[in-house]
Protein backbone atom coordinates (compact mmCIF):
# COMPACT_ATOMS: atom_id res chain seq x y z
CA UNK A 1 0.00 0.00 0.00
CA UNK A 2 2.77 2.55 1.25
CA UNK A 3 4.63 1.49 -2.03
CA UNK A 4 1.74 2.84 -4.37
CA UNK A 5 1.08 5.72 -2.56
CA UNK A 6 4.94 6.55 -3.41
CA UNK A 7 4.79 5.69 -6.99
CA UNK A 8 1.39 8.41 -7.18
CA UNK A 9 3.11 11.23 -5.48
CA UNK A 10 6.13 10.61 -7.50
CA UNK A 11 3.80 10.77 -10.80
CA UNK A 12 2.13 13.57 -9.81
CA UNK A 13 4.98 15.58 -9.23
CA UNK A 14 6.49 14.54 -12.78
CA UNK A 15 2.80 16.53 -14.18
CA UNK A 16 3.54 19.99 -15.00
CA UNK A 17 1.78 22.22 -12.05
CA UNK A 18 -1.72 23.18 -11.61
CA UNK A 19 -1.11 26.92 -12.30
CA UNK A 20 0.47 25.91 -15.62
CA UNK A 21 -2.64 24.26 -16.94
CA UNK A 22 -5.20 26.40 -16.39
CA UNK A 23 -6.78 27.69 -19.41
CA UNK A 24 -4.82 31.45 -20.22
CA UNK A 25 -7.27 33.99 -19.38
CA UNK A 26 -9.31 34.89 -22.75
CA UNK A 27 -10.17 38.44 -23.78
CA UNK A 28 -12.68 39.78 -26.50
CA UNK A 29 -10.22 40.54 -29.12
CA UNK A 30 -9.41 36.72 -28.81
CA UNK A 31 -11.83 35.04 -31.07
CA UNK A 32 -14.07 33.03 -28.47
CA UNK A 33 -13.12 35.59 -25.67
CA UNK A 34 -15.58 36.45 -23.29
CA UNK A 35 -17.11 40.56 -23.08
CA UNK A 36 -17.02 42.30 -19.79
CA UNK A 37 -19.94 44.14 -18.80
CA UNK A 38 -18.91 47.29 -20.68
CA UNK A 39 -18.41 45.78 -23.49
CA UNK A 40 -22.09 44.03 -23.93
CA UNK A 41 -24.25 46.40 -21.97
CA UNK A 42 -26.46 48.59 -24.92
CA UNK A 43 -29.63 50.71 -24.83
CA UNK A 44 -30.29 51.97 -21.21
CA UNK A 45 -28.10 49.97 -19.22
CA UNK A 46 -25.33 51.31 -21.29
CA UNK A 47 -26.10 55.16 -20.83
CA UNK A 48 -26.44 54.59 -17.29
CA UNK A 49 -23.38 52.32 -16.99
CA UNK A 50 -21.31 55.38 -18.95
CA UNK A 51 -22.83 58.00 -16.49
CA UNK A 52 -21.72 56.30 -13.75
CA UNK A 53 -18.30 56.08 -15.20
CA UNK A 54 -18.63 59.60 -15.39
CA UNK A 55 -19.06 60.30 -11.90
CA UNK A 56 -22.88 61.55 -13.11
CA UNK A 57 -25.92 60.27 -10.66
CA UNK A 58 -28.71 59.41 -13.50
CA UNK A 59 -31.23 57.76 -10.99
CA UNK A 60 -30.71 59.92 -7.81
CA UNK A 61 -28.80 56.61 -6.04
CA UNK A 62 -26.20 59.47 -4.29
CA UNK A 63 -26.74 61.32 -1.25
CA UNK A 64 -27.78 64.93 -2.60
CA UNK A 65 -25.40 67.67 -1.57
CA UNK A 66 -25.78 69.63 1.38
CA UNK A 67 -26.72 73.13 1.43
CA UNK A 68 -27.50 75.94 4.10
CA UNK A 69 -31.02 76.34 3.41
CA UNK A 70 -30.50 80.01 3.04
CA UNK A 71 -32.07 82.19 0.85
CA UNK A 72 -29.39 82.78 -1.32
CA UNK A 73 -27.86 79.15 -1.24
CA UNK A 74 -31.45 77.05 -1.26
CA UNK A 75 -31.47 73.02 -0.96
CA UNK A 76 -31.98 72.02 -4.31
CA UNK A 77 -34.79 69.90 -5.25
CA UNK A 78 -34.77 68.17 -8.39
CA UNK A 79 -38.07 67.54 -10.30
CA UNK A 80 -39.55 66.23 -13.64
CA UNK A 81 -42.51 68.13 -13.51
CA UNK A 82 -43.04 71.63 -12.25
CA UNK A 83 -44.16 71.25 -8.75
CA UNK A 84 -43.40 68.58 -5.93
CA UNK A 85 -44.13 67.49 -2.45
CA UNK A 86 -41.27 68.46 0.03
CA UNK A 87 -40.64 67.31 3.48
CA UNK A 88 -38.71 69.05 5.96
CA UNK A 89 -37.14 67.34 9.33
CA UNK A 90 -36.78 70.57 11.00
CA UNK A 91 -34.65 70.12 13.96
CA UNK A 92 -32.33 66.44 13.96
CA UNK A 93 -34.59 65.04 16.98
CA UNK A 94 -38.20 66.15 15.55
CA UNK A 95 -40.47 63.12 15.58
CA UNK A 96 -43.09 64.16 12.88
CA UNK A 97 -42.32 65.65 8.98
CA UNK A 98 -43.41 69.22 7.50
CA UNK A 99 -44.75 68.45 4.15
CA UNK A 100 -45.24 71.32 1.47
CA UNK A 101 -45.92 71.86 -1.93
CA UNK A 102 -42.77 73.29 -3.74
CA UNK A 103 -43.64 75.24 -6.89
CA UNK A 104 -41.15 75.87 -9.91
CA UNK A 105 -39.52 79.72 -9.95
CA UNK A 106 -37.86 81.39 -6.94
CA UNK A 107 -36.84 79.73 -3.99
CA UNK A 108 -39.53 79.05 -1.53
CA UNK A 109 -39.67 78.59 2.69
CA UNK A 110 -40.53 75.71 5.11
CA UNK A 111 -43.71 76.94 6.72
CA UNK A 112 -42.49 75.67 9.88
CA UNK A 113 -38.47 75.97 10.02
CA UNK A 114 -38.04 78.99 7.05
CA UNK A 115 -35.20 76.52 5.66
CA UNK A 116 -35.05 77.85 1.91
CA UNK A 117 -35.68 75.36 -1.22
CA UNK A 118 -35.67 75.60 -5.15
CA UNK A 119 -36.92 73.20 -7.66
CA UNK A 120 -34.69 72.89 -10.40
CA UNK A 121 -35.41 71.07 -13.41
CA UNK A 122 -34.22 67.46 -13.61
CA UNK A 123 -34.49 65.11 -16.92
CA UNK A 124 -34.48 61.32 -16.73
CA UNK A 125 -31.47 59.77 -18.55
CA UNK A 126 -33.79 57.80 -21.03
Amino acid sequence: MASRLLRVSAALRLLPAASARAAPARHLGVPGGLATDEEQATGLERKVMEAMNKGLDPYSMFRPKRYAGTKEEPNLVPSITDKRIVGCVCEEDNSYVVWFWLHKGEAQRCPSCGAHYKLIPHELPH
